[in-house]
């Protein structure tokens, strides 16, 4: 197996790791308006100059903070009066944060029973048409803490070595598709395409060469093509699907908070014999931490816990039944093959024709690769009442606006498929610049995984960064949304159906905003004394559309959510709101777990106000009493930002 460069891991937002990491750091300094409202805010706990008196360090404790009163585990004396520095001595440390740390992780229920980080067409660091692909993409999402990637999985094939010549040629082909593109989506009534095809995306850490835009043929010292990875039907360029398995080999466990399993998803569009080079490859280089069919039983009646696959990768494939492998369902393997409609991308398996014509729905995977697929089999899905439904490792993928129309007829059926088995979404195929869905939408129906495009910074990916908040990429859905209300003894044992009923809660949230400091400024500002800033608070809960089952169409996100505040805006990097208050009053039928508050820094300014600086966190983990807000960049990187504020959150 050949080397590849190792990368420095990157610390960036998207799956967990930097919410929690920022929120376990101390502050170092405090800027002038912070400090003065932390004084006042000291100076009105306290009855005189001694600081705060055992009874009022408990109150504070108990009925502000409610922590308990915790002082020896929150840095403070155990009795006798705390003193101003001591009290900041506790704001500038992590039990400060607004963000809780994560709950223990129970990792003995069933896999379906929990959500996980997911990414969609892993390798693409741009737009779906024409944007690079990189091995780099697969390392980046695994080190921020996805754990199901895709892998679009393509015949070898030959490059020019001309590059001035391939240059040209991906020019005139670039510029006949872009015009080629009213027509190809003109029939479809979608919505229209989404024409942001220059807004730049995240950042993805650069490749080591610029090899991969224009590659020799993709062969191994032997001189053998084998398989490669692209976005097909588009110019996106190819990488190599033996370093993508490197790749992913190398960073799927890479740091201590890495080792819960990880699903690969592959998209199959090789033919037989490259096929047969997919299962060689991933033996060789994933070897042991491969769940492979040789070391399970063929028979699962149960899924097994994430637990007991710690440092293991798991492989989505299409299956196909032993008894009509794929050697004998594709017809003549030298006749070529034509895709019908593919799967994954599209929410279904394959239907191929043959040069001569014939159309039958046939596999086109091999029995070797598709019995790689052990818990995690994908069939195509017609409806959830066909046989496949109930079979414990089935895995249906359907695309973002398909599952709104399921939700719309058969919302219950949805909801009790997706407590016991597992179900995948992802983007709809005219998000071209790679936008992305409201993925708490499709948490709320019960789906695992729900697939996004990590290098777009937009509202989906700061709902996955509130989602996975330190807990690994493997979140424990809430009680009603699994399959079993008591845990599995072990892989093939199932545990007690569950029946209970889903617990909603109204919610009464409100925000004081003190003061901020070290804001960044929005991209491509250079001068504070033109920063405007304020702050915006967005609440994400259920929304009208998704209880009455009407259409919830435009990525799942409400045209009307009344669920924004914002503060007035004030100056400078380090800004004084001066006590604003945002509330949220009454708002019901709120299930905690999958229900965020999303806090957003603009420049107040003509026209558009840029987005500076944000923060995210789940309600179940949005701490009370005052604190600090750790906030990130537009990119999702981590800045020295934070803002005080005082949080009242009350469940009835």
């Amino acid at each position: 197996m050949g080397k590849t460069s190792q990368i420095v891991p990157v610390l960036q937002a998207g799956g967990g790791n930097l919410s929690a990491a920022s929120a376990s750091k101390p502050i170092a300094t405090l800027s002038e308006p912070v400090l003065r409202h932390l004084k006042n805010i000291f100076s009105s706990l306290s009855e005189n100059k001694e600081g705060l008196s055992p009874t009022q360090a408990a109150t504070f404790l108990n009925e502000i903070q409610k922590v308990g009163d915790t002082r020896r585990e929150l840095g403070l004396p155990d009795d006798g009066h705390i003193a101003f520095d001591q009290f900041l001595k506790y704001t500038a440390s992590p039990a400060f944060s607004a963000l809780a740390p994560a709950g223990g992780h129970d990792l003995s229920f069933p896999l379906s029973n929990y959500y996980i980080s997911s990414s969609h067409n892993t390798y693409l660091t741009g737009n779906q048409l024409y944007g690079r692909s990189t091995i780099d993409g697969y390392k980046n999402v695994l080190l921020r803490g996805c754990r199901c990637i895709e892998i679009d999985v393509w015949d070898g094939g030959h490059a020019t070595n001309n590059g001035e010549a391939a240059s040209a040629i991906e020019t005139e082909s670039k510029t006949k598709y872009l015009r080629r593109l009213p027509q190809m989506f003109s029939s479809r009534n979608t919505g229209g395409i989404d024409r942001r095809l220059s807004e730049p995306s995240s950042p993805a850490p650069e490749a080591s060469d610029k090899s991969d835009l224009l590659q020799p043929p993709l062969t191994t010292a032997s001189s053998r093509i084998e398989p490669r990875v692209l976005h097909g039907h588009t110019l996106t360029r190819e990488i190599s699907f033996r370093e993508v398995c490197i790749a992913v080999r190398q960073s799927a466990f890479a740091t201590r908070s890495s080792d819960l399993p990880v699903i690969v998803s592959l998209e199959v569009h090789a033919g037989l014999e490259q096929q047969e080079m997919m299962v060689e490859i991933m033996r060789e280089v994933w070897s042991d931490v491969l769940v492979d069919n040789n070391d399970v039983e063929c028979d699962v009646e149960a899924l097994p816990s994430p637990g007991e696959l710690c440092n293991k990768i798991l492989v989505k494939v299409k299956y196909v039944s032993p008894t009509n492998p794929a050697s004998e369902s594709a017809g003549n393997p030298s006749e070529p093959l034509e895709l019908v409609m593919s799967s994954g991308s599209t929410s279904g398996s394959e239907s191929i024709s043959s040069a001569k014509g014939e159309k039958k729905k046939k596999s086109k995977v091999i029995a070797a690769l598709s019995q790689l697929g052990v818990y995690t089999r994908a069939y195509h899905f017609s409806d959830l009442s066909q046989p496949e439904a109930s079979i414990p490792t089935h895995v249906f993928s359907v695309s973002e606006t398909a599952l709104l129309r399921l939700h719309e007829v058969h919302a219950p059926v949805l909801f009790e498929h997706n407590r016991k088995y597992f179900m995948r979404t992802y983007p709809h195929g005219l998000r071209v610049s790679s936008t992305n869905l409201d993925p708490s939408v499709y948490w709320r129906k019960g789906v695992q995984m729900v697939a996004l495009n990590w290098q777009k910074w937009d509202e989906g990916m700061m709902l996955n960064e509130g989602m996975f908040a330190g807990e690994g990429g493997w979140v424990l859905k809430p009680k009603a949304y699994r399959s079993t209300s008591s845990k599995t003894g072990s892989a093939g044992i199932p545990g007690t159906p569950n029946v209970e009923p889903i617990s909603y809660k109204t919610l009464n949230l409100k925000i004081t905003a003190f003061a901020g400091q070290d804001i960044p400024l929005p991209e491509g500002d250079d001068d504070p004394k033109r920063f405007h800033p304020y702050l915006k608070c967005e609440l994400h809960v259920e929304k009208a559309e998704e209880k009455s089952r009407d259409s919830t169409e435009n990525g799942g996100k409400s045209r009307g959510n009344k669920h924004k505040c914002q503060t007035r805006s004030q100056k400078g990097i380090n800004p004084d709101f001066q006590g604003d208050v945002l509330e949220f009053a009454g708002v019901e039928r709120v299930v905690e777990e999958l229900s965020f508050l999303r806090f957003k820094i603009r420049d107040d300014e003509i026209g558009k106000d840029d987005l500076a600086a944000w923060a995210c966190i789940r309600l179940d983990r949005l701490r009370n009493g005052y604190r600090f807000l750790h906030l990130m960049d537009t990119k999702g990187m981590e800045t020295n930002g934070i803002i005080l504020v005082k949080i009242n959150k009350a469940w009835t």
